[in-house]
């Protein structure tokens, strides 16, 4: 295996935030940092290690609330979402009260991903799937080797994504989850932003919302 990774429940929310270690380079990617730094910090230590950057699957506050503050302290970039979630994270700042969350500055990532772009963590490369639905520029990261997603919250295990957010919609989550994730294999092992992993094969033969059965 090339990557370590570390789940970090975080916020109120209990958003899983990934920190993801390369085995070979010792260095370090938080994926959705969305907030108790404190905490995430404790796991940055005991993994040891250099944090090289922050990846974002989309730009809800659950998710995104610490990337700024993160990259500030940390001095690395932001890579993701796709720019179709910009509008998600200007809104960060009012979100974040409306919530009753710290309330966290907007911020414009140093990086826009597209699908079929690639990122690094290390000497680790990951391929970049957009895969709209819960939100517009939602994307997914995908170490192929590994058998590895990180899948934000497109899809969980026995559930999908909300699509009832501004600019979300059911049948493109749908789409995006039989068409660009399960065809990578039954074998590949997903983190979601929220609950236990899963599996790609698990999903398509128990998932009420995308199993197999459900689409003849």
């Amino acid at each position: 295996m090339s990557l370590a990774v570390t789940i970090v429940p975080v916020t109120p929310f209990q958003q899983n935030c990934s920190v993801v270690k390369c085995r070979s380079s010792g260095k370090l990617a938080l994926v959705d940092p969305g907030g108790d730094i404190e905490r995430l910090q404790s796991a940055i230590e005991q993994l040891g290690g250099e944090v090289e950057k922050i990846l974002l699957t989309h730009g809800h506050l659950d998710h995104v609330g610490a990337a700024g503050l993160l990259r500030e302290q940390l001095g690395v970039p932001i890579e993701g979402p796709h720019r179709d979630d910009l509008f998600w994270l200007d809104q960060l700042p009012e979100n974040c009260r409306a919530m009753g969350l710290p309330v966290a500055d907007a911020f414009v990532p140093d990086r826009w991903l597209e699908g079929g772009d690639r990122v690094t963590v290390g000497d680790a490369e990951m391929q970049v799937l957009h895969c709209p639905g819960h939100t517009p520029g939602h994307v997914v990261f995908v170490h192929e080797d590994d058998k590895i997603a990180f899948v934000g919250d497109v899809l969980f295990a026995g559930s999908i994504g909300r699509s009832d957010f501004p600019r979300g919609n059911h049948d493109q989550l749908v789409a995006s989850i039989r068409e660009r994730l399960f065809p990578l294999g039954d074998d590949i092992t997903f983190v979601p932003g929220h609950g236990p992993n899963s599996t790609f094969g698990q999903e398509r033969r128990t998932n009420p919302f995308v199993a197999d059965t459900r689409f003849g």
